[in-house]
Protein backbone atom coordinates (compact mmCIF):
# COMPACT_ATOMS: atom_id res chain seq x y z
CA UNK A 1 0.00 0.00 0.00
CA UNK A 2 1.31 3.60 -1.59
CA UNK A 3 1.86 5.74 1.88
CA UNK A 4 2.98 8.53 0.55
CA UNK A 5 1.19 11.60 1.81
CA UNK A 6 -0.44 13.21 -0.45
CA UNK A 7 1.15 16.13 -2.22
CA UNK A 8 0.57 19.60 -0.43
CA UNK A 9 -1.71 22.33 -3.30
CA UNK A 10 0.59 24.66 -4.04
CA UNK A 11 0.41 28.16 -2.98
CA UNK A 12 0.85 31.36 -4.89
CA UNK A 13 2.36 33.88 -3.20
CA UNK A 14 -0.08 36.97 -2.91
CA UNK A 15 1.92 39.85 -3.66
CA UNK A 16 3.02 42.92 -2.43
CA UNK A 17 1.23 44.82 0.45
CA UNK A 18 0.16 48.06 -1.05
CA UNK A 19 -1.50 49.29 1.75
CA UNK A 20 -0.35 52.79 3.70
CA UNK A 21 -1.80 54.47 6.47
CA UNK A 22 -1.39 58.46 6.16
CA UNK A 23 -3.09 59.96 9.58
CA UNK A 24 -4.76 56.80 10.81
CA UNK A 25 -6.60 56.76 7.37
CA UNK A 26 -5.96 53.36 5.26
CA UNK A 27 -5.33 53.29 1.68
CA UNK A 28 -4.89 50.57 -0.90
CA UNK A 29 -2.32 52.11 -2.76
CA UNK A 30 0.11 54.43 -1.90
CA UNK A 31 -0.59 56.61 -5.57
CA UNK A 32 -3.26 59.78 -4.88
CA UNK A 33 -4.89 61.68 -7.62
CA UNK A 34 -3.53 65.65 -6.68
CA UNK A 35 -5.74 68.49 -6.29
CA UNK A 36 -6.91 70.35 -9.27
CA UNK A 37 -5.92 67.57 -11.58
CA UNK A 38 -9.07 65.21 -10.69
CA UNK A 39 -12.11 67.65 -10.54
CA UNK A 40 -14.19 66.32 -7.73
CA UNK A 41 -13.79 62.70 -8.59
CA UNK A 42 -16.85 62.19 -9.89
CA UNK A 43 -15.67 63.28 -13.85
CA UNK A 44 -13.37 59.86 -13.57
CA UNK A 45 -15.56 57.17 -12.52
CA UNK A 46 -16.22 55.96 -15.91
CA UNK A 47 -12.69 55.89 -16.87
CA UNK A 48 -10.21 55.19 -13.68
CA UNK A 49 -11.33 52.84 -10.98
CA UNK A 50 -11.60 54.97 -8.01
CA UNK A 51 -11.11 52.08 -5.19
CA UNK A 52 -7.71 50.84 -6.82
CA UNK A 53 -5.95 54.40 -6.03
CA UNK A 54 -5.04 55.44 -2.83
CA UNK A 55 -7.15 58.19 -2.81
CA UNK A 56 -8.08 61.64 -4.26
CA UNK A 57 -8.04 65.03 -3.65
CA UNK A 58 -10.53 67.38 -4.47
CA UNK A 59 -10.59 70.65 -6.70
CA UNK A 60 -9.59 73.38 -4.07
CA UNK A 61 -12.78 74.38 -2.15
CA UNK A 62 -13.82 77.86 -1.11
CA UNK A 63 -16.62 79.76 1.07
CA UNK A 64 -18.14 81.08 -2.60
CA UNK A 65 -18.07 79.84 -6.54
CA UNK A 66 -15.24 81.11 -8.02
CA UNK A 67 -14.96 81.76 -11.90
CA UNK A 68 -10.64 81.45 -12.30
CA UNK A 69 -8.72 83.66 -14.42
CA UNK A 70 -9.13 84.78 -17.54
CA UNK A 71 -7.71 82.62 -20.45
CA UNK A 72 -4.98 81.54 -21.59
CA UNK A 73 -4.58 80.13 -18.47
CA UNK A 74 -2.58 76.92 -19.29
CA UNK A 75 0.56 76.64 -21.56
CA UNK A 76 3.16 73.62 -22.35
CA UNK A 77 6.49 74.40 -21.21
CA UNK A 78 9.56 71.93 -22.00
CA UNK A 79 8.62 68.79 -19.28
CA UNK A 80 6.06 70.90 -17.75
CA UNK A 81 2.97 73.03 -17.89
CA UNK A 82 2.35 76.31 -16.31
CA UNK A 83 -1.39 76.89 -15.01
CA UNK A 84 -2.89 79.91 -13.67
CA UNK A 85 -6.23 78.46 -13.34
CA UNK A 86 -6.89 81.01 -10.51
CA UNK A 87 -8.58 78.31 -7.65
CA UNK A 88 -11.55 78.00 -10.42
CA UNK A 89 -14.12 75.94 -8.29
CA UNK A 90 -17.92 75.57 -7.70
CA UNK A 91 -18.21 76.42 -3.82
CA UNK A 92 -18.06 74.34 -0.96
CA UNK A 93 -22.13 73.93 -0.39
CA UNK A 94 -22.73 73.10 -4.17
CA UNK A 95 -19.85 70.39 -3.57
CA UNK A 96 -21.68 69.02 -0.70
CA UNK A 97 -24.94 69.26 -2.45
CA UNK A 98 -23.92 67.82 -6.14
CA UNK A 99 -21.01 65.94 -6.08
CA UNK A 100 -19.94 64.72 -1.85
CA UNK A 101 -23.53 62.39 -2.66
CA UNK A 102 -22.69 60.02 -5.90
CA UNK A 103 -18.49 59.83 -3.77
CA UNK A 104 -20.54 58.35 -0.83
CA UNK A 105 -22.53 55.86 -3.36
CA UNK A 106 -18.74 54.39 -5.00
CA UNK A 107 -17.84 51.35 -2.94
CA UNK A 108 -13.94 52.34 -1.13
CA UNK A 109 -13.21 55.70 -2.36
CA UNK A 110 -11.18 57.84 -0.16
CA UNK A 111 -11.86 61.61 -0.68
CA UNK A 112 -9.75 64.27 0.72
CA UNK A 113 -11.11 67.83 0.21
CA UNK A 114 -8.70 70.26 -0.46
CA UNK A 115 -9.94 73.57 0.96
CA UNK A 116 -8.51 77.35 0.77
CA UNK A 117 -9.43 80.96 1.87
CA UNK A 118 -7.79 84.58 1.28
CA UNK A 119 -8.43 85.00 4.75
CA UNK A 120 -7.59 82.75 7.76
CA UNK A 121 -11.66 83.20 8.54
CA UNK A 122 -12.29 81.74 5.44
CA UNK A 123 -10.40 78.76 5.61
CA UNK A 124 -12.25 78.04 8.92
CA UNK A 125 -15.96 78.74 7.62
CA UNK A 126 -15.45 76.10 4.81
CA UNK A 127 -13.59 73.57 7.43
CA UNK A 128 -16.75 74.13 9.77
CA UNK A 129 -19.45 73.63 6.82
CA UNK A 130 -17.63 70.25 5.79
CA UNK A 131 -17.14 68.95 8.83
CA UNK A 132 -20.56 68.33 8.97
CA UNK A 133 -20.88 66.35 5.55
CA UNK A 134 -20.30 62.93 5.68
CA UNK A 135 -18.29 60.75 3.01
CA UNK A 136 -14.91 62.93 3.46
CA UNK A 137 -11.77 61.29 5.01
CA UNK A 138 -9.01 64.18 5.34
CA UNK A 139 -8.94 68.11 4.37
CA UNK A 140 -6.00 68.94 2.60
CA UNK A 141 -5.24 72.75 3.54
CA UNK A 142 -4.11 75.12 1.07
CA UNK A 143 -1.04 77.00 2.55
CA UNK A 144 0.09 78.56 -0.72
CA UNK A 145 -2.79 81.06 -1.45
CA UNK A 146 -1.90 84.51 -0.53
CA UNK A 147 -3.75 85.89 2.30
CA UNK A 148 -5.38 89.26 1.48
CA UNK A 149 -6.02 90.27 4.75
CA UNK A 150 -2.18 90.84 5.27
CA UNK A 151 -1.05 92.28 1.45
CA UNK A 152 -0.94 89.65 0.01
CA UNK A 153 1.40 87.49 1.56
CA UNK A 154 1.13 83.62 0.46
CA UNK A 155 0.59 81.64 3.83
CA UNK A 156 3.16 79.38 3.48
CA UNK A 157 5.61 81.52 2.62
CA UNK A 158 5.68 83.53 5.94
CA UNK A 159 6.38 81.30 9.59
CA UNK A 160 3.94 83.32 11.74
CA UNK A 161 0.66 83.28 9.13
CA UNK A 162 1.34 79.78 8.38
CA UNK A 163 1.42 78.59 12.36
CA UNK A 164 -1.69 80.54 12.86
CA UNK A 165 -3.30 79.35 9.90
CA UNK A 166 -2.73 75.36 10.62
CA UNK A 167 -3.30 76.21 14.47
CA UNK A 168 -6.43 78.01 13.89
CA UNK A 169 -7.65 75.24 11.16
CA UNK A 170 -6.76 71.88 13.16
CA UNK A 171 -8.18 73.39 16.30
CA UNK A 172 -11.88 73.26 14.56
CA UNK A 173 -11.36 70.45 12.24
CA UNK A 174 -13.15 67.07 13.19
CA UNK A 175 -10.86 65.40 10.28
CA UNK A 176 -6.78 64.72 10.22
CA UNK A 177 -5.38 67.67 8.48
CA UNK A 178 -3.32 67.35 5.71
CA UNK A 179 -1.33 70.51 5.15
CA UNK A 180 0.11 71.60 1.51
CA UNK A 181 3.62 73.57 1.37
CA UNK A 182 4.43 76.08 -0.79
CA UNK A 183 7.72 75.09 -2.57
CA UNK A 184 8.66 79.03 -2.98
CA UNK A 185 10.22 79.63 0.48
CA UNK A 186 13.92 79.63 1.57
CA UNK A 187 13.35 76.75 3.77
CA UNK A 188 10.80 74.27 3.08
CA UNK A 189 12.32 71.89 6.13
CA UNK A 190 11.89 74.86 8.58
CA UNK A 191 8.41 75.50 7.01
CA UNK A 192 7.18 71.34 7.72
CA UNK A 193 8.34 72.69 11.39
CA UNK A 194 6.24 75.15 11.74
CA UNK A 195 3.31 73.41 10.10
CA UNK A 196 4.09 69.65 12.33
CA UNK A 197 3.85 72.17 15.36
CA UNK A 198 1.03 74.04 14.68
CA UNK A 199 -0.73 70.83 14.56
CA UNK A 200 -0.25 69.17 10.89
CA UNK A 201 -1.40 65.47 10.95
CA UNK A 202 0.08 65.05 7.36
CA UNK A 203 2.33 67.36 5.12
CA UNK A 204 1.97 67.22 1.00
CA UNK A 205 4.60 68.73 -1.00
CA UNK A 206 5.28 70.28 -3.65
CA UNK A 207 3.00 72.77 -4.81
CA UNK A 208 3.92 74.28 -7.85
CA UNK A 209 7.10 76.77 -8.55
CA UNK A 210 5.73 80.13 -9.60
CA UNK A 211 7.27 80.56 -12.78
CA UNK A 212 6.59 82.49 -16.36
CA UNK A 213 6.82 82.36 -20.14
CA UNK A 214 7.01 85.20 -22.97
CA UNK A 215 6.08 84.61 -26.91
CA UNK A 216 9.11 86.30 -28.53
CA UNK A 217 6.86 87.17 -31.24
CA UNK A 218 4.21 89.00 -29.66
CA UNK A 219 6.75 90.43 -26.80
CA UNK A 220 3.70 89.28 -24.31
CA UNK A 221 3.22 86.82 -21.76
CA UNK A 222 1.75 83.34 -22.82
CA UNK A 223 -0.50 83.39 -19.66
CA UNK A 224 -2.81 85.97 -19.28
CA UNK A 225 -2.13 86.73 -15.46
CA UNK A 226 1.62 86.87 -16.16
CA UNK A 227 2.98 84.53 -13.95
CA UNK A 228 1.90 80.64 -13.21
CA UNK A 229 2.18 78.11 -11.34
CA UNK A 230 5.17 75.31 -12.92
CA UNK A 231 4.48 71.58 -12.51
CA UNK A 232 5.32 68.13 -14.08
CA UNK A 233 8.23 66.22 -14.79
CA UNK A 234 10.68 69.78 -15.19
CA UNK A 235 10.53 70.20 -11.11
CA UNK A 236 10.79 66.39 -10.00
CA UNK A 237 14.31 66.96 -9.03
CA UNK A 238 13.95 69.95 -7.00
CA UNK A 239 10.20 68.66 -5.26
CA UNK A 240 12.24 65.66 -4.48
CA UNK A 241 15.03 67.36 -3.06
CA UNK A 242 12.17 69.07 -0.84
CA UNK A 243 10.12 65.95 0.21
CA UNK A 244 13.83 64.47 1.37
CA UNK A 245 14.84 67.85 3.56
CA UNK A 246 11.50 67.82 4.93
CA UNK A 247 11.23 64.02 5.55
CA UNK A 248 14.17 64.50 7.73
CA UNK A 249 13.19 67.55 10.21
CA UNK A 250 9.36 65.79 10.56
CA UNK A 251 7.87 62.99 12.17
CA UNK A 252 4.78 62.74 10.40
CA UNK A 253 3.40 61.52 6.65
CA UNK A 254 4.73 62.74 4.21
CA UNK A 255 2.62 62.86 0.28
CA UNK A 256 5.26 63.67 -2.12
CA UNK A 257 4.83 65.24 -5.61
CA UNK A 258 6.30 66.87 -8.48
CA UNK A 259 6.87 65.35 -11.93
CA UNK A 260 5.33 61.47 -11.23
CA UNK A 261 4.98 60.03 -14.13
CA UNK A 262 5.95 56.60 -13.39
CA UNK A 263 6.00 54.21 -11.10
CA UNK A 264 9.73 54.42 -10.72
CA UNK A 265 9.35 58.38 -9.94
CA UNK A 266 6.74 57.07 -7.39
CA UNK A 267 9.68 54.42 -5.59
CA UNK A 268 11.52 57.87 -5.86
CA UNK A 269 9.78 59.78 -3.87
CA UNK A 270 9.07 56.95 -1.37
CA UNK A 271 12.46 56.13 -0.53
CA UNK A 272 13.18 60.09 -0.26
CA UNK A 273 10.95 59.66 2.85
CA UNK A 274 7.21 60.01 1.11
CA UNK A 275 4.28 57.59 2.88
CA UNK A 276 2.51 58.15 -0.80
CA UNK A 277 2.96 60.58 -3.74
CA UNK A 278 0.17 62.97 -5.42
CA UNK A 279 -0.03 62.56 -9.16
CA UNK A 280 -1.64 65.54 -11.27
CA UNK A 281 -0.08 66.72 -14.37
CA UNK A 282 0.48 63.68 -15.77
CA UNK A 283 -3.74 63.29 -15.63
CA UNK A 284 -4.16 66.22 -18.58
CA UNK A 285 -1.62 63.90 -20.82
CA UNK A 286 -3.57 60.60 -19.57
CA UNK A 287 -6.97 60.66 -17.67
CA UNK A 288 -5.78 57.10 -16.63
CA UNK A 289 -2.02 57.96 -15.20
CA UNK A 290 -3.48 58.22 -11.30
CA UNK A 291 -4.69 53.93 -11.61
CA UNK A 292 -2.20 53.22 -14.50
CA UNK A 293 0.94 54.13 -11.98
CA UNK A 294 -0.91 52.06 -9.02
CA UNK A 295 -1.09 49.40 -10.96
CA UNK A 296 2.88 49.75 -11.95
CA UNK A 297 3.93 50.14 -8.78
CA UNK A 298 2.39 47.05 -7.54
CA UNK A 299 4.11 45.05 -10.13
CA UNK A 300 7.86 46.80 -9.55
CA UNK A 301 7.13 45.65 -5.94
CA UNK A 302 6.53 42.11 -6.85
CA UNK A 303 9.49 42.50 -9.28
CA UNK A 304 11.61 44.15 -6.96
CA UNK A 305 10.58 41.39 -3.80
CA UNK A 306 9.25 44.14 -2.31
CA UNK A 307 7.03 42.58 0.25
CA UNK A 308 5.37 45.87 1.34
CA UNK A 309 5.23 49.06 0.08
CA UNK A 310 5.43 50.91 3.24
CA UNK A 311 9.00 49.52 3.61
CA UNK A 312 10.19 51.84 0.74
CA UNK A 313 9.69 54.90 2.75
CA UNK A 314 12.94 56.49 3.90
CA UNK A 315 14.91 53.68 2.50
CA UNK A 316 16.82 55.81 0.60
CA UNK A 317 20.84 54.38 1.01
CA UNK A 318 23.43 56.67 1.87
Amino acid sequence: MDETPPAKPVRRPKGPDMRVTIAGVELVSPVIAASGTFGYGVEFEEIVALNRIGAFVTKGLSLEPMPGNPAPRIVETASGMLNAIGLQNMGVRAFIDQKLPRLRQIPGVVTIANIFGFSIRDCLEVVQILNDAPGIALYELNASCPNTAHGGMVFGADPKLLDELVHRTERISTRPLIVKLSPNVTSIAHMARVASDAGAQVLSLVNTFLAMAIDPETRRPRIANVTAGLSGPAIKPIALRMVYEAAKSVSIPILGMGGILRAEDAVEFLLAGATAVQVGTASYADPRAVENIAQALRKWCLSHEVPAVSTLTSALQL
